[in-house]
């Protein structure tokens, strides 16, 4: 029996060389195709192939309604309780009585929170393609609020028009009750909801990170694949971006949830990495999205909305557009509209919702609205670009899946 295992031993020996050779050829010819297929997908997009991307991006939006629609039915329990709950608001909401004031209170936040919440949650859901809401939307109305405060004198803007339109006060108020914690506290709901979306739209990298290592199966995913070679190059990694990508790898991992609030609390372009790592080291739940939300809805959120109020502060906007007047050539062009949109702006403060003739439209807030429409176009554009190429590697990870049985 030992002369037996000998010869058994001495095969291995001479083919374990071969077999590591055809190991590696099998390896590098397989990222060579993942690679060829990864750049066709790439390749998919409305500007190149229009027809077979608004192909696939049916065939998506179908195959993902599906998918929400059979989830729905597992958790039929849940829909038929929230189904419930709806028809008894929708009741109370019908029906005449002295309840009405209260539900239409809470019909009003309700409604102001979910707005602010999805546009969170759309500026930070798909892994950095997002729409930039904070930019477009919650910045400019902190903006907004912050010049109407230092010109009115008061916070306490009319409800009718305000949200939707800031008027000023009948009532006189002096100016040094304004301050950087009343601004702060007059837009505090709605940049802690808009907060609270970006926490929300960081969950599906975490989800997509914990099932592929619990189940042990391919993720399906090219963030999760580069993920998983920058921890096998560890060691070698030698540019800034992957020491960078390892250093917040790192923290989440040895740190826990400090760690993970320490990335939420500050701009943070890699924190989809942070989201990854947590779902691939298996950590709570719980313990990301918390640190996640206190991160982003609590401490992050309070440091840009500081520096949107002091930035369009009163005397810090008059500093800015006189230093317009002073660029040598074009100054005073330049100075010119500026001056004219703040006028406007003060001048709708103090007129009455509906009352006055309309002011001619600045093109500032022309130029405004258009890149406003720019961005949203080519966020939908990305959204069909991205579901169309989500279709196209269904299609690739069928073939490779028919092959393997073959």
């Amino acid at each position: 029996m030992a002369a037996n295992g000998a010869e058994c031993e001495q095969p291995q020996k001479r083919l374990g060389p071969k077999d590591k050779q055809n190991g590696s050829s099998t390896d590098s010819s397989l990222r060579e195709r993942k690679q060829q297929d990864r750049e066709e997908r790439l390749s998919l997009v409305l500007w190149r192939r229009p027809f077979i991307t608004l192909q696939y991006f049916f065939l998506e939006t179908l195959v993902t309604l599906k998918e929400w629609t059979w989830k729905l039915w597992q958790r039929r329990g849940v829909v038929f309780l929230t189904v419930v709950l709806f028809s008894l608001f929708s009741m109370a909401y019908s029906i005449e009585g002295a309840h009405q004031q209260y539900v239409q209170y809470l019909e009003k936040k309700f409604l102001w929170c979910a707005y602010w919440v999805g546009l969170g949650i759309l500026s930070s859901v798909g892994l950095g393609t997002g729409l930039h809401t904070f930019l477009l939307y919650l910045g400019p109305h902190i903006a907004s609020v912050t010049l109407a405060a230092y010109e009115c004198g008061s916070v306490n803007f009319p409800e009718p028009p305000y949200p939707a339109q800031i008027v000023c006060p009948e009532e006189e108020v002096l100016q040094e009750s304004i301050s950087l914690w009343t601004i702060m506290s007059k837009v505090r709901l709605e940049a802690c909801m808009w907060g609270a979306g970006t926490a929300i739209g960081e969950l599906p990298p975490y989800f997509m990170a914990r099932a592929a290592r619990l189940s042990g199966a391919d993720p399906d995913d090219e963030d999760y694949e580069e993920f998983e070679e920058m921890l096998e190059q560890a060691q070698s990694a030698q540019d800034f971006a992957s020491r960078a990508k390892l250093a917040v790898q790192n923290m989440v991992q040895k740190v826990g949830f400090f760690g993970i609030l320490a990335c939420a609390s500050i701009p943070n372009p890699l924190f989809d990495l942070a989201g990854i790592t947590c779902g691939h080291f298996l950590i709570p739940f719980w313990t990301f999205f918390g640190a996640t939300l206190i991160g982003k809805a609590v401490i992050k959120m309070h440091i840009q909305k500081l520096f949107v109020i002091i930035t369009f502060s009163k005397h810090i906007v008059e500093q800015m557009v006189s230093l317009i007047g002073i660029i040598p050539g074009v100054g005073a062009s330049l100075q010119k509209p500026f001056r004219e949109y703040l006028e406007a702006q003060r001048a709708k403060l103090h007129n009455p919702a509906g009352e006055g003739a309309a002011a001619g439209e600045s093109w500032l807030s022309w130029v405004f609205e258009k890149v406003v429409l720019v961005m949203v176009c080519y966020f939908i554009l990305s959204i069909i670009n991205s579901m169309a190429q989500s279709y196209a590697k269904r299609l690739q990870q069928k073939k490779y899946s028919e092959e393997k049985t073959k």
